[in-house]
């Protein structure tokens, strides 16, 4: 049979019939059977003649009730009674099936496809919620913990500013830390240059008045006296002076040399 698109397909088709008078089946007819099925044969012709192959293949209930409707009312007076009619089977070419099949492959990979992307899109979604909330909570936790360290800081700054104030340091003491404080300062290999401010000087003389009053140097530093033209450190003496044994001389922060004289012994 010919589709309306001018396609052949083969269609197997089951009748139910009744014979309901049999006088009218003898004499009206000479072979009800090949009546019926010439009429079956007829009557598909036009109804598939009318349709294309896609509505051929979808709409089976409809050439059934089609089919029905112009056997039961031609086989009436044949004494035939048409109960039900069936299509078993609708096949097109060999070549529209194999167009069929690869339609078919290709809408079934093309929604894989899609099932594929939606699924790689909502865990990329996840991910990044993910991700998202973990940064938040990261940037939370560090916050906090700054927070936390800052305040520790300031409570420890707090704790020192009032332990030194309630031990009422006099202003020897401060110059002999200042002093332990000075190599800390200068320590690594990254320090190419230090600052030395001018608290310093008063820092020596601190320490050089609190070591003259117990009448002995300090550590580090040599009494000696200067000639009348200047001697070096560890060199005797010129002038009216001289004969006394030289020793450097302690540099303020103006660069000034400060003369040290040997205290008499204390018996």
């Amino acid at each position: 049979m010919i589709t309306q698109d001018n396609l052949v397909v083969n269609i197997d088709t089951v009748i139910y019939y009744q014979v309901t008078d049999a006088r009218a089946a003898t004499y009206e007819v000479a072979s009800y059977i090949q009546a019926i099925e010439q009429l079956t044969v007829t009557t598909l012709r036009n109804i598939i003649g009318g349709m294309d192959l896609e509505r051929t293949l979808t709409s089976r209930e409809e050439i059934n009730a089609a089919l029905r409707g112009v056997l039961d009312e031609a086989t009436g007076k044949w004494g035939i009674r048409v109960n039900r009619v069936e299509l078993k089977a609708i096949e097109p070419p060999t070549s529209i099936q194999d167009s069929m099949e690869k339609q078919m492959r290709a809408d079934r990979d093309k929604r894989a496809a899609i099932l594929t992307a939606e699924g790689i899109r909502q865990s990329q979604i996840l991910t990044a919620e993910g991700e998202k909330q973990s940064a938040i909570l990261r940037a939370e936790g560090e916050s906090k913990a700054a927070a936390l360290r800052a305040e520790g800081e300031a409570q420890a700054v707090r704790t020192v500013f009032e332990a030194i104030h309630a031990g009422d340091p006099d202003q020897k003491l401060l110059s002999y830390q200042y002093l332990q404080m000075l190599p800390k300062i200068a320590e690594g290999d990254a320090n190419k240059l230090w600052i030395v401010p001018s608290e310093i000087g008063d820092a020596l003389k601190g320490l050089s008045g609190a070591f003259g009053n117990l009448g002995g140097g300090a550590p580090g530093f040599n009494t000696g006296g200067n000639g009348g033209n200047g001697g070096n450190g560890g060199n005797a003496g010129n002038g009216g002076n001289g004969g006394n044994e030289g020793g450097p001389g302690v540099v303020n922060p103006r660069g000034a040399a400060v003369e040290r004289r040997e205290e008499p012994p204390v018996h």
